[in-house]
């Protein structure tokens, strides 16, 4: 290679060459990393990205490194012990350690996003709510990275920040040309559907009047301005839906009761006080004759019918003071465009998709699938599906929440759900709002356009075009040279 043209490549690929077998300084070409601890309401995740250390304004691709899932519940639920809710995250951390290059450790900044379950453990107890964020950012900043703080995510921003992950993993901001430049593709942007463990959120682009402002958010990313429909429904996640369901169910019941979503020849048997320890649930509490610590014997009778009604009462669909709402008054414009539902909703259209074998592509067929699902007794369940065998109790009233959001809810029909894709991944990332959150606040998003932006600095485009000329030169140099050899091996032989 020519010395006198390897300054104008990337500095690492030029320290590389100029060593030449020696030693030299790799820290330049490690890529940059950042953490996110997804501070959820059922549990914490975190997730490790990395993207090239020589990007330029932000376009350099992020994709995620590696990731993990520590035991225990989420940190709302240590309120009273916070100090757990710092150890639960010591052995991801300690994985952090190992996966991230020690000379990117104190480069490689640490954000801890919390959801639903702490914006309820801050409705309920606002001083248990600061002690626990205390615990865990103490715990974090033992560790030799880049602490960013730790923060309660409203609804709004936990739905905006899902929408930017699924349309960044997608490419419909901007990709990677052939020739070296991120473009504009030019694609209609996807709707995120996310449904936690305690709040659900709906987010999509929409050219309609939104009427309730605090259901708009406008973003400007890469040159492009989107104006976003985004409503987070705290108490309809996952986990606060079925204990509204059974604090629905057991007005009026005492000591044992039959339950309509649990599959028939399933019981369990608990305390009354662990239904109504909830902000989504204390309303329900019996105005008399209640005792928290009288036990609860609960049947399944696997019951469809019964179960789409009981489950239908838990949302309000009588009154609307906008010109349109889906649903407990709240406004929502006609849902437009294609989908991208994660989170649980992945877990429980594949546990439909596998169980029934129907492709629950429809509301038809969704409606088909539940209602099979529902009617298995939890003996056909661990046939079908041993794997799930600790939350199969938990897929009737999961899928028939869904019907009832999805169809009545939200408005999906025969022509907009077949729109919806369910992922758990795009590619090798994990969807969820914890990439949108770390580029948002990274600054790897950035508002001006790139679309004459070049991925590498100019002056590395022309060495890479001055290397394939040299290569190819060499290359027909070679050919001409084995060419001329064979000719005059020819001559001699016809001599002789």
């Amino acid at each position: 290679v020519n010395m006198q043209a390897t300054f104008l490549l990337p500095k690492c690929i030029h320290n590389v060459i100029k060593a030449r077998g020696q030693a030299f300084n790799l820290v330049k070409c490690l890529p940059d990393y950042g953490i996110v601890l997804d501070a959820g309401s059922s549990h914490t995740a975190m997730y490790i990205y990395k993207w090239p250390a020589d990007k330029q304004n932000g376009t350099g691709v992020v994709t995620q490194h590696t990731e993990c899932h520590p035991k225990g519940g989420g940190i709302s639920s240590y309120a009273g012990q916070q100090r757990e809710a710092g150890r639960s995250l010591q052995s991801c951390l300690d994985q952090a350690t190992r996966d991230i290059p020690r000379a990117r450790h104190h480069l490689t900044p640490v954000y801890l996003g919390a959801t639903a379950g702490m914006r309820l453990l801050n409705i309920s107890s606002p001083v248990q709510s600061a002690q626990v964020l205390k615990e865990v950012g103490q715990t974090i900043q033992s560790y030799p990275f880049n602490y960013q703080g730790a923060a309660i995510l409203s609804g709004q921003e936990e739905g905006a920040y899902g929408w930017v992950t699924v349309n960044y993993l997608l490419e419909n901001f901007i990709k990677y040309g052939f020739v070296g430049h991120w473009l504009s593709p030019g694609r209609q942007t996807v709707g995120a559907l996310d449904f936690g463990g305690a709040s659900t959120q709906i987010t999509f682009v929409t050219k309609d009047e939104v009427e309730d402002k605090r259901d708009r958010m406008n973003l400007r990313l890469y040159g492009y301005d989107y104006s976003l429909y985004t409503h987070s429904f705290l108490c309809y996640g996952r986990d606060q839906v079925f204990k509204r369901l059974l604090a629905h169910l057991v007005t009026g019941h005492t000591g044992k009761m039959s339950h309509p979503c649990f599959p028939a020849g399933y019981n369990v048997t608990m305390k009354m006080g662990t239904l109504f320890d909830s902000p989504c649930t204390v309303g329900l509490t019996p105005s008399s004759g209640y005792n928290p610590q009288a036990a609860l014997s609960v049947e399944g009778s696997g019951d469809y019918d019964h179960c789409l009604g009981n489950m239908t009462e838990i949302f309000s669909f009588h009154s609307c003071p906008f010109s349109q709402c889906s649903f407990d008054k709240v406004f929502q414009p006609n849902v437009s465009g294609s989908f991208m539902a994660f989170s649980a909703f992945f877990y429980i259209h594949q546990f439909l998709q596998t169980t029934t074998g129907i492709l629950v592509a429809t509301p038809a067929q969704l409606e088909e699938a539940t209602r099979a699902v529902c009617n298995m007794s939890i003996n056909e369940m661990l046939v079908l599906a041993p794997d799930q065998e600790p939350r199969l109790q938990d897929f009737c009233a999961a899928s028939v929440f869904t019907k009832v959001l999805f169809t009545r809810g939200y408005g999906f029909d025969e022509i907009s759900f077949p729109r919806i894709s369910f992922q758990k991944k795009a590619g090798d990332t994990s969807v969820g709002w914890a990439l949108g959150y770390m580029l948002s606040l990274s600054s790897l998003l950035p508002g001006e356009s790139v679309g004459l932006r070049k991925a590498l600095k100019p002056g590395a485009w022309a060495a890479l075009l001055f290397l394939f000329a040299l290569l190819l030169t060499t290359a027909l140099m070679y050919v001409s040279l084995q060419a001329c050899r064979g000719k005059k091996k020819g001559s001699r032989d016809i001599a002789s």
